[in-house]
C-alpha cells in the first residue's frame, strides 16, 4: 500500500482546516481528461464532507501526453502567488477543452491578473521549480497517472466515483 511521502503542510494548496480529520490529497493534472472528469466529484466530496474535510491539490503534470498541462500547472502557480490560485485551478478545469496560452491569458485578465507578467512567468519558467517539486513528491509516493487520490496519507486505488470516494473517505475518518 502506497503512502504519501511529502507530509501536507503550510505550503500546500488547501480548502478547509488544517486540523480537519480528513486529509484529501489530489496529484491532478489540468489537462488530464480523467482529472477534469474527477473535478466535479471532488467538489461533491468536498460539500458532502464539509468541514470533517482538508483538500490539497497538487501538481502531476504529464508534458509527454499532455503538451499543455506544465503551463497550465505554473499558470495555477502564478495565480497562486496573487492570492487567487483556487480561482485559476477551477477555471483551468472548467475550460479543459480549451487549454493553452490563449486561454492562460484570458483566465488571467478575467482574475484580474497581470497578463504580461504571467507571459513572463511562463516564458521564464518562474513557478518551474514549484511544480517540478510537487512533480518529484508524487513519484516518491508511487504516483504514476492522475488522478491519483490520498486519504490520510494512503493512496486510494480503488474507482473515483463518488459514491466510491465518498465511502472510502467515511472509513478513514478519525
Amino acid at each position: 500500500m502506497a503512502t504519501l511521502k511529502i507530509p501536507v503542510g503550510s505550503s500546500d494548496h488547501s480548502q478547509g482546516a488544517d486540523n480537519a480529520e480528513i486529509v484529501f490529497v489530489e496529484y491532478g493534472d489540468y489537462q488530464c481528461p480523467y482529472c477534469g472528469q474527477a473535478y466535479p466529484i471532488v467538489k461533491k466530496v468536498q460539500k458532502h464532507f464539509g468541514d470533517r474535510l482538508r483538500f490539497v491539490f497538487r501538481n502531476f503534470p504529464l508534458g509527454e501526453i499532455h503538451p499543455q498541462a506544465e503551463a497550465a500547472a505554473e499558470t495555477a502557480e502564478f495565480a497562486a502567488a496573487n492570492g487567487k490560485f483556487w480561482e485559476m485551478h477551477d477555471l483551468l478545469f472548467e475550460n479543459q477543452r480549451f487549454m493553452g496560452n490563449e486561454l492562460f491569458e484570458r483566465l488571467a485578465e478575467q482574475l484580474e491578473l497581470q497578463v504580461t507578467a504571467l507571459g513572463r512567468a511562463l516564458k521564464g519558467g518562474e513557478f518551474g521549480k514549484r511544480v517540478k517539486d510537487d512533480f518529484l513528491g508524487g513519484v516518491r509516493s508511487g504516483v504514476n497517472g492522475t488522478p491519483t487520490f490520498f486519504i490520510n496519507g494512503i493512496r486510494h486505488d480503488g474507482p473515483y466515483d463518488y459514491e466510491t470516494l465518498a465511502a472510502a473517505i467515511g472509513s478513514k475518518a478519525k
